[in-house]
């Protein structure tokens, strides 16, 4: 049963983004010069209305002031307000002529962007599926750039181990022998360091590229943490780290993919590693909580800030600028091998007592009741 993490290509996001912020441009565009001629327009009608309304208003005083010269009556007052009404209905002409010129001159702005708008989201359109293009022959390029780099290095490093191992068993008893005994296993442990960087840098590959599959079997996950164990009771013993498992249940069956769930583990307790000081504790825990299978990975280390409890799982994420003890990769692709799976994971930690991952799988099995 093949499944894939459901991530989106961070290169296509981009080319989505780019998109978008080219359309909310355009619009924004589209917009301010519509606004700029709306704001023209009534610019011109408001010039138009003060300049009527100056020449009513002269045209008042005028008249008034023909009023005042005149002997008061019913006939000058007459003449008057017909002079008035006269002058009111010419301002009246003007204003509805220049608000008319101003509804068609708004109604043609408003059919020329109209048209433009499409033109302007075609371009846009065109320019995405070119980038998309792009992206998608960058990423095939790297993809397969990826793996052939991997095969080579790995079987470069396949052939240190292996003369490496010859070297040690052709070592005499002899305090040379021994030496080179200890400086062949200290290669050896590089080699395999090297050979887990390289297996991380594939799976980011991997992860981008939407093609993280888990091959989930049935299988039980208690005889999981104790083959996890044994992987790192060397390193913890060289640290004097006592790292022990727990289980409630003896048989922990579920459907997972193992190779992935065994990475998970060893990245969890490579982690707690790097910051469990000498002499400390780290213990897995297992356990079944309804429809799923909890695991814990407890250590005694320094902890973890409250601020940092999620950024522990992002890409690259390191402790500071200076740390050099891993690309931090480990809990990231962690992360997504348990999405994968259709789990959840989080941390909890308090500063100066040590640090708590936790991470889940369903754990129905199908088929059974």
């Amino acid at each position: 049963m093949n499944s894939q993490t459901k991530k989106s290509r961070p290169e296509r996001d981009k080319t989505d983004e780019s998109l978008r912020t080219e359309r909310t441009n355009s619009d924004q565009v589209m917009a301010e010069r519509r606004l700029d001629i709306e704001e023209n327009a009534d610019t011109l009608v408001e010039c138009a209305r003060e300049q009527a309304d100056a020449v009513l208003e002269t045209a008042r005083d005028k008249a008034d002031q023909r009023l005042s010269s005149v002997e008061s009556g019913a006939q000058g007052r007459g003449v008057i307000a017909r002079e008035r009404a006269l002058e009111d209905e010419v301002l009246q002409d003007e204003r509805a002529a220049a608000d008319e010129s101003l509804r068609r001159e708004r109604e043609e702005q408003a059919r020329f962007l109209a048209a433009l708008l499409p033109l302007e989201r075609e371009k846009t359109d065109r320019y995405l599926l070119t980038e998309r293009a792009r992206s998608d022959e960058a990423l095939a390029h790297r993809d397969d750039f990826m793996g052939m780099v991997s095969h080579d290095l790995r079987n470069l490093l396949s052939g240190i181990v292996m003369n490496a191992t010859l070297l040690s068993e052709d070592a005499t008893d002899s305090d040379e022998g021994r030496r080179t005994v200890v400086g062949m296993k200290r290669i050896q442990r590089y080699v395999a360091r090297m050979n887990r960087l390289i297996g991380d840098l594939v799976d980011v590959v991997s992860i981008d590229a939407g093609k993280l599959a888990v091959q989930l079997e049935r299988g039980d996950a208690a005889a999981l943490l104790t083959e996890a164990i044994d992987a790192f009771a060397h390193a913890a013993s060289g640290k004097e780290i006592t790292l022990e498992s727990r289980t409630v249940e003896p048989v922990l069956l579920a459907c997972f993919d193992h190779d992935r769930m065994l990475q998970v583990l060893a990245n969890l307790i490579t982690n707690a590693l790097k910051f469990t000081p000498r002499g400390g504790k780290i213990a897995i825990l297992g356990d079944r909580a309804g429809d799923e299978l909890r695991f814990a990975v407890s250590d005694t280390g320094t902890g973890i800030p409250g601020n940092m409890l999620e950024a522990v799982f992002e890409r690259f994420w390191q402790v500071g600028k200076n740390d050099k003890r891993g690309l931090g990769l480990g809990l990231y692709i962690s992360k997504c091998i348990v999405d994968a799976h259709g789990g959840r994971i989080w941390a909890e930690s308090t500063l100066g007592e040590g640090s708590t991952l936790h991470f889940t799988i369903p754990g129905a099995i199908p088929g059974t009741a």
